[in-house]
């Protein structure tokens, strides 16, 4: 039974995701000459570039200096209306910092201010207001539009960022490795739609698989956050929330992905290769479905049945869809139950992402609670019990987290109050030992040395997303706080100075490893997409100015391994956006 969690994940399965196989990309960035890093001292005061909500808790992190005070002033005529003591100095390992914190979290009047301390720049101008996350919420979200395959974007819908149509998957063949007697090698079948993973073109069901899921379960949570938003896709306006228009995008092509013969699911949709620096339209090379799996298979009966649920409030505007979701859920369970050991193996002519996975009991476990959830037959919760997964900081390869989130958010009047408290129990567990780490932490941030791996700012998100369940189960505000740090952390309180959310923050990044941001001839990235964020690993060869791993971070197209963009590192970030928002 698998135990670890992606604290504990090896370098080898983080490698095995999108970005760790653009070193066989047809149009490769030559990284520079690597010299020794040089330390810059640091003395800059960050904070959540953004601002803070007026009720919430305010932190900054500043450079331990002399100073023992600091002070806001209101930018509109820099008046002093604040002022609070320094803490102690304390040193943050993952950055070899010494730091004090500036807590200002009882000022609860709106504007726009800055911090200051004596000795020290002043901070960048930041709000405090009650819709502070709204826009970049938005942004997050409307990222997938901008990674929407088989479609022009317009400029009425994309503005600068309007491109031609890309990649329309209706001519995709049945790679050798998943040729069956119905679909022999090279049968041709359609499969449009659905979201370009990463930097790349590739579409991969096990990444799609948690990405959807969080979106889905954002709208699930914060149903009234969602009624009326606008994000000015082509589906604006209908009758559906945006964010559902959005997320079926992608379901139509997982659809697809499913072989009817028998119900098991290809692993991914790609080339054979990782395309050059260019734009959707200009990716031509010809395109496969690869490889039935385990991992692959469950992650899409899970999906499809959280599709079921809540498609099924819709059938009005899409007749039958509910149903369709669940018969596929259904019948992909079927195929894992009699190919129950089905690892992905890359080809040898394919060198496009693995996103291998060698144990599949949290695939098996999540979708056994999603599809307990949606029909109500106790074979579904008995396999969920009998796997008893240890809960563990989600991610795609360990998704086991996922099945308590839904048990717990939709189980209370079907599950036994034993089963429910002790589901419970399993997830506060965890929050209380993030909550741990944000209350030792010297930057008060629940990120360890640990946690800076392939997608840190991933692991960041996803730990906010869960100590978000604990505090919907517990009303503790201590969860919540602990998860703002996180969302702090990758707006801007953290030592690379970026708020790591492209065009959001006084800070972002403009050299996103993602194809169309470079292709496009526009100098601004896509908005709204968040880099993976600083890891020490230098898997490209970049030149990184640091080794830490709190501060090996570099904004440019070279860094694959800190400075792509992916479906499901947004994923949480648009959940936790929202819960925050809302609460």
């Amino acid at each position: 039974m698998r135990t670890l969690n992606l604290l504990m994940i090896s370098s080898s399965l983080l490698l095995s995701a999108c970005g760790g196989g653009e070193k066989a990309t047809t149009a490769p960035v030559v990284p520079p000459v690597v010299p020794p890093p040089v330390e810059a001292v640091h003395n800059l005061i960050q904070l959540n570039q953004l601002g803070f909500l007026t009720g919430s808790t305010k932190i900054a992190v500043v450079p331990a200096s002399s100073a023992t005070t600091f002070k806001l002033v209101s930018v509109s005529d820099g008046a002093e209306v604040y002022s609070g003591q320094l803490s102690a100095a304390a040193e943050w390992a993952p950055a070899n910092e010494s730091v004090s914190i500036a807590d200002f979290s009882d000022f609860a009047i709106a504007g726009q201010y800055r911090l200051e301390v004596d000795g020290l720049t002043p901070s960048n101008p930041f709000e405090i207001g009650d819709q502070v996350f709204s826009a970049v919420h938005d942004a997050a979200l409307k990222a997938y539009y901008f990674n929407r395959a088989s479609t022009e974007l317009l400029s009425e819908n994309a503005g600068n960022y309007a491109r031609a149509a890309g990649h329309p998957d209706t001519q995709v063949k049945i790679h050798s490795s998943a040729a069956s007697t119905e679909r022999p090698a090279g049968t041709v079948i359609s499969a449009p739609k659905g979201w370009y993973d990463a930097g790349d073109y590739g579409k991969y069901v096990v990444n799609s698989g948690i990405s959807t899921y969080s979106l889905m379960i954002a709208y699930e949570h914060y149903p009234q956050f969602y009624a009326q938003r606008d994000l000015n896709i082509p589906e604006s306006g209908d009758s559906v929330p945006d964010i559902l228009d959005e997320i079926k995008w992608n379901l139509d092509w997982l659809q697809a992905m499913q072989d009817p013969a028998d119900g098991g699911v290809y692993h991914k949709l790609t080339a054979l290769s990782f395309a050059g620096m260019v734009m959707p339209a200009e990716a031509t090379a010809q395109r496969y479905v690869v490889q039935k799996g385990t991992a692959a298979t469950l992650d899409f009966a899970a999906t499809m049945a959280v599709a079921s649920r809540i498609y099924q409030d819709f059938d009005s505007q899409f007749p039958g869809l509910a149903q369709r979701y669940r018969d596929a859920a259904i019948s992909a369970w079927q195929w894992a139950q009699q190919h129950n050991n089905v690892a992905y193996q890359q080809p040898e002519d394919v060198s496009t992402g693995a996103y291998g996975d060698q144990h599949f009991e949290d695939e098996f476990a999540w979708a056994a609670a999603e599809l307990y959830l949606l029909t109500n037959e106790t074979s579904y919760l008995d396999k969920f019990k009998q796997l008893d997964v240890a809960i563990s900081v989600p991610s795609w390869g360990n998704t086991s987290a996922l099945g308590y989130i839904s048990l717990l958010a939709n189980g209370h009047e079907l599950l036994a109050e034993t089963d429910y408290q002790a589901f419970s129990a399993k997830l506060t567990a965890l929050a209380d030992a993030i909550v741990e780490q944000y209350q030792q932490s010297a930057y008060q941030v629940a990120m360890q040395n640990s946690d800076f791996v392939w997608g840190s700012n991933s692991v960041a998100l996803n730990k906010a997303m869960l100590l978000l369940q604990a505090q919907h189960l517990t009303a503790d505000q201590g969860y919540k706080n602990a998860a703002i740090g996180l969302l702090d952390y990758v707006l801007g309180r953290n030592p690379t100075d970026y708020s790591y959310v492209t065009g959001y923050g006084s800070k972002t990044p403009m050299h996103i490893h993602h194809r169309p941001s470079e292709a496009d001839g526009v100098v601004e990235p896509v908005p709204g997409f968040i880099a993976g964020g600083a890891q020490n690993g230098q898997q490209d060869g970049c030149a990184y100015p640091s080794d830490l791993p709190a501060k090996s971070y570099l904004d440019d197209v070279c860094s694959y391994s800190t400075n792509e963009i992916a479906i499901n590192w947004n994923s949480p970030l648009v959940y936790v956006l929202a819960g925050l928002q809302t609460q």
